[in-house]
């Protein structure tokens, strides 16, 4: 009997490890399906939480690239009065000799004398749309452009988009500061304009119409550009690109303005321009700063 008693506890034993470690199975599966769908919720949140800063930084790009490529943004979708000017008359011909205006916005800039010493080396003028600057640091790069023997132009005051067009008498204001600031530190009365954004920006909330005739009103002259390096882009082109982007185009016409820029974020225009100047002189080109005589380049006029 003892022995029969011995195996029944002996086999109860048994069942009772057997159902300890049956529960200690579930409750590690269970433990872990638990601890893996924390871990899988934690994860999809945090994966929308990372989509939400990656749309939000992306909408922020989207904004600045507007505003950075402005600069070269040509579109048929223009304000109110205002016309898309057709230049057909300046498709090149056959035995045209290609007349090049190299225009450089933004400046003056710490690459304003690099650039300046390269035109100087080559014999080359061009025309520097200038914008309002410091001029205890920037005074003497303002009247090297003029000594020089460069066309120097307006490119606003403040180049704030928002500010410069949010009225007629915000943009009037603003064209008053950058003609004085040239006038008082060049001598020069200069009435050569480029609009930022060219003047068929689509940044404006007032028609373009407005500004340019205010342009007409003061006897100013306002020129856009038919050839974009690519400069003024969020993509970063390497300079032989910026050349190449450049005479790609230039065959097309017979009157060029190429769209440059003197900022102190670009290294590759400072770069690319003695290789440029040479590809045109190569391919015979005149390289001339804009003047009274240089055939207008505009995107945009007011309906007449």
């Amino acid at each position: 009997m003892d022995i029969v008693n011995d195996g029944l506890e002996k086999q109860r034993a048994k069942r009772k490890r057997v159902a300890r470690m049956k529960k200690m199975i579930i409750y590690t599966i269970i433990s872990f399906m638990l601890i893996t769908l924390c871990v899988m919720t934690f994860l999809i949140f945090e994966v929308i939480s990372l989509q939400k800063q990656i749309d939000s930084l992306s909408a922020k790009i989207a904004v600045s690239e507007t505003v950075e490529d402005a600069d070269e943004m040509v579109d048929d979708s223009f304000l109110d009065n205002v016309y898309l000017v057709d230049n057909m008359d300046n498709i090149a011909e056959e035995g045209d000799i290609p007349m090049v205006y190299l225009t450089f916005d933004d400046g003056p800039s710490e690459n304003t004398e690099a650039i300046l010493d390269i035109l100087d080396d080559y014999n080359v003028k061009a025309t520097f749309f200038v914008v309002g600057k410091d001029i205890d640091t920037y005074g003497d790069a303002y009247r090297r452009i003029v000594d020089d023997g460069h066309t120097i132009g307006m490119h606003s005051f403040s180049h704030n988009y928002s500010k410069l067009y949010q009225s007629e008498d915000s943009f009037v204001t603003d064209y008053n500061k950058i003609h004085d600031l040239i006038l008082d530190t060049t001598g020069v009365d200069t009435k050569l304009y480029r609009f930022p954004g060219g003047s068929s920006n689509k940044v404006s909330n007032t028609s373009m119409s407005v500004f340019i005739n205010y342009l007409d009103s003061v006897g100013a002259t306002y020129y856009d550009w038919n050839i974009a390096s690519g400069d003024a882009t969020s993509q970063a082109f390497t300079a032989d690109e910026l050349v190449d982007n450049v005479m790609s185009d230039v065959v097309k016409y017979k009157t060029s303005v190429v769209l440059l820029h003197d900022a102190s974020n670009k290294n590759a225009t400072v770069e690319a321009l003695p290789r440029l100047i040479e590809s045109l002189n190569e391919a015979g080109a005149v390289i001339l700063p804009i003047t009274d005589e240089t055939e207008i380049i505009q995107h945009v006029s007011v309906v007449q």
